[in-house]
């Protein structure tokens, strides 16, 4: 993707909402079919929750509703107190390089943590990206384990979301690492979403047989998220026309490096949103309120997408810069981070920050 531009407004805790902007063709700001006009939602910033972040990547919720978060050029990893407050360091993923857009990436708790008390990580080495686990004991990391080595390595590209679905497994999201002709390739880790035991075996359901991978044609996959009927979502980076957001469905084969966006080519499965890179750059993703919550990079703003159709609209565009994350809360707002110290723009005092955002 192509750097941002820093132009900002001080920080208010007021909405900053852009244009509803139809899924169409007809201008480069997004495009998809049309569909029915969906009830206009708001989001609000309430509060901040915590400041002065370097470089943050992932987030996850703790069962206190604290929250800990990765700094993806140092290799550390902070927790955020429920409430908002001064960022603690709890301890740093052995072997985690910066390189590039690589580094430390995202973070999950095992669905049964504290039972279970595991932190993942997907991070990059000096040989590969991988997942590890460490043991977390809410204050500091212990013991560390990996669980799948192996994903190709690259200055960019190199996917690192981590999520735990539905079904209690560990889905991964994964670039092509620069080589596109490995998002085709079943045999090859990137490019692809992978389905991983929380101990790094291949589960039983898997689409083929004795593989980690749950789809694929991907080019960089930057979000992961489930609505409330248990549907997979993926938001993606693309190339140079269009950013995508997928619905997921196993083994199905989402078309990169072949086509881009929609095509309606047999074989491949169409994006239900594409935008232009420059609105987008879609990085993190969550749902709530009906909607899947985009934050975009380069865009610099906050997409709703209603999962049962409609239009897609833009809060917050050029107000607080690069968007990384977003995750809801125990309480149903999200926390959305913002990600303007990973050196593509000038940062402004105070960033990195989390912010908190009411949505109705």
């Amino acid at each position: 993707m192509g750097f941002s531009h820093s132009g900002r407004t001080p920080l208010a805790l007021t909405l900053a909402v852009g244009l509803a902007t139809p899924l169409t063709a007809a201008g480069p700001a997004a495009a998809s079919p049309a569909r029915p006009a969906a009830v206009a939602a708001s989001a609000t910033v309430t509060g901040t929750l915590a400041t002065g972040l370097d470089s943050p990547w992932g987030l996850a919720f703790l069962p206190d509703r604290s929250a800990v978060v990765s700094s993806r050029d140092d290799g550390t990893i902070w927790r955020v107190p429920r409430g908002g407050g001064t960022p603690r360091r709890i301890g740093s993923v052995p072997g985690s390089v910066h390189d590039g857009e690589g580094g430390l990436l995202g973070l999950a708790l095992h669905p049964r943590y504290p039972a279970q008390p595991w932190l993942y990580a997907y991070t990059t080495t000096a040989s590969d990206n991988r997942i590890v686990r460490m043991r977390f004991d809410g204050s500091s990391l212990g013991t560390t384990q990996v669980v799948l080595r192996g994903i190709a390595k690259a200055g960019s590209h190199n996917g690192g979301r981590i999520a735990f679905g539905p079904d209690g497994m560990l889905y991964a999201g994964t670039g092509d690492a620069g080589v596109p002709s490995r998002s085709q390739n079943r045999s090859s880790l990137n490019g692809k979403i992978l389905r991983i035991t929380p101990t790094g075996k291949v589960p039983a359901g898997n689409p083929f047989r004795g593989s980690l991978v749950w789809s694929l044609g991907h080019r960089n996959v930057q979000g992961l998220a489930w609505d409330s009927g248990g549907r997979m979502w993926a938001s993606e980076f693309g190339q140079n026309t269009w950013d995508e957001l997928n619905r997921i469905v196993k083994g199905r084969n989402y078309g990169w490096p072949t086509v881009e966006g929609k095509a309606g080519r047999g074989g491949f499965t169409d994006p239900v949103v594409q935008w232009s890179p420059a609105v987008a750059s879609p990085s993190g993703i969550a749902v709530a309120g009906g909607a899947v919550w985009v934050a975009s990079l380069r865009g610099q703003r906050l997409w709703r997408v209603p999962v049962g159709g409609g239009r897609a609209q833009a809060y917050f565009s050029n107000r607080y810069g690069r968007l990384r994350a977003v995750a809801v809360a125990a309480d149903g707002r999200l926390w959305l981070m913002t990600n303007n110290t990973d050196g593509r723009v000038e940062p402004q005092s105070g960033d990195d920050r989390l912010l908190r955002v009411k949505v109705s």
